[in-house]
């Protein structure tokens, strides 16, 4: 076998043309950040591709359809059964590199005859995200809610959309709502209102059902929002700081949340650019594509430069990614849960009841700034709040103020 990075200066239709591109292929996955043994294995797959093209004299303007494919099989079969899901995964992106580079072209996929629901979804999503400026998690709920709806106003396959009623509007939200316990997603009348308006807007409904979803009551939030006492924000936050990169990542994540009260998607959607060093201050890109400027506190800005320094790697511009090859940022948000569950494991603490995930720090903040004699107004601009109503739940914490305002109870005897 030869060197796994032997480079030649072969032309297009010589012998040996294919393995230049396989050199970059290496050296790109190595910027990247793998591994030797991964280099490895990825050259290995590679190498024997290009074996097989080789093999049958193919040039740059064979590898194309069908081609493809038998090279992919003739790969994939001469390994062992144990190893073929691995070799299936480093031959795909060394063709989808090749594909990239231009000199090689995948079979056209066969044309899908879409349903009727799928074209609904496809013009639905354009509606959601070029006419009301939706997230990606709303336009998936909105999408989820439609078909919901639909498969329970018509089964499996959808009839005439002017036959859709109030009365199966009112049918449907009692559907979802029964049940023994409260239901306590506010969501599902919006979502429907969000649905019929784009049914009217579109033309596929002649008569606008918006007004026909009913307003639905909510049971009151009787609890108190969870938070921690600041003690116990502090030792979590110090029981993930370590000198490792993950240890310093999960550390600057923390007090990202603990000290501006962020949300978990606001933290993981940072990026390295909405950091002004200068003044101090970083971009929140939070909910409804709002973006705000935050004073940096000075223990998170340290935090998030050893973090840069000593820890971070990859080209994303992104702040807080993967520490595994390729760095990539994370799909979700539920790192932030799972740091703060270690997190309560680690102190020896037992998560709190109707335990909230991250939010939970950002509940403290509001409860400790309350404490301290900020207003509610000034916890509504710290935690960004669109309504004040949303910052009232904290006035429940307000003990010395509710008992300023609470009426004297009678005492025995006492008619006035």
């Amino acid at each position: 076998m030869t060197s796994q990075y032997e480079k030649t200066d072969a032309g297009a239709d010589t012998p040996g043309w294919l393995r230049p591109h396989r050199q970059r292929f290496i050296e790109d996955l190595s910027g990247l950040g793998y591994g030797p043994d991964t280099l490895n294995r990825y050259g290995e797959v590679a190498y024997r591709f290009c074996v097989a093209v080789e093999s049958r004299a193919l040039g740059a303007h064979d590898l194309v359809g069908s081609q493809i494919e038998d090279l992919r099989a003739a790969v994939i079969d001469a390994t062992a059964a144990i190893y073929r899901t691995n070799t299936r995964f480093c031959l795909n992106r060394f063709i989808n590199h090749l594909v990239a580079a231009g000199v090689a072209r995948l079979p056209e996929p066969p044309p899908k005859v879409l349903t009727v629901l799928e074209l609904l979804h496809q013009e639905y999503d354009a509606y959601l995200r070029n006419q009301r400026g939706l997230s990606d998690s709303t336009i998936y709920d909105c999408h989820r809610f439609m078909d919901r709806f639909m498969a329970f106003r018509f089964g499996e396959v959808i009839g005439n959309l002017n036959d859709i009623s109030p009365d199966d509007v009112v049918a449907f939200l009692c559907k979802i709502r029964g049940g023994d316990k409260p239901y306590r997603d506010k969501t599902p009348p919006s979502h429907l209102r969000a649905m019929f308006r784009f049914l009217f807007w579109s033309g596929k409904t002649t008569c606008d059902l918006v007004n026909a979803v009913p307003r639905v009551a909510q049971p009151p939030q009787s609890h108190l929002p969870r938070y921690l006492r600041p003690e116990i924000v502090e030792k979590l936050i110090a029981s993930v700081g370590s000198d490792d990169p993950v240890g310093r990542r999960n550390y600057a994540m923390l007090l990202l949340v603990a000290r501006l009260g962020l949300r978990a998607p606001e933290v993981i959607a940072i990026q390295l650019d909405d950091i002004d060093w200068r003044t101090g201050a970083i971009l929140i890109r939070g909910k409804g594509k709002r973006h705000d400027r935050m004073p940096l506190p000075k223990d998170a800005g340290e935090a998030i430069v050893d973090y840069i320094r000593n820890g971070r790697r990859g080209s994303s511009r992104v702040l807080f990614v993967s520490n595994k090859a390729p760095f990539l940022p994370f799909v979700d948000a539920q790192i932030l849960n799972f740091i703060i569950r270690g997190a309560f494991d680690r102190i020896g603490l037992e998560l709190p009841p109707k335990y909230v995930g991250s939010h939970v720090l950002r509940h403290s903040l509001a409860t400790d700034m309350l404490r301290k004699g900020a207003s509610l107004d000034e916890i509504g601009d710290v935690l960004r709040h669109r309504s004040r109503v949303s910052t009232t739940i904290y006035a429940k914490h307000d003990i010395e103020g509710l008992r300023s305002i609470a009426r004297e109870w009678p005492e025995q005897g006492d008619r006035s």
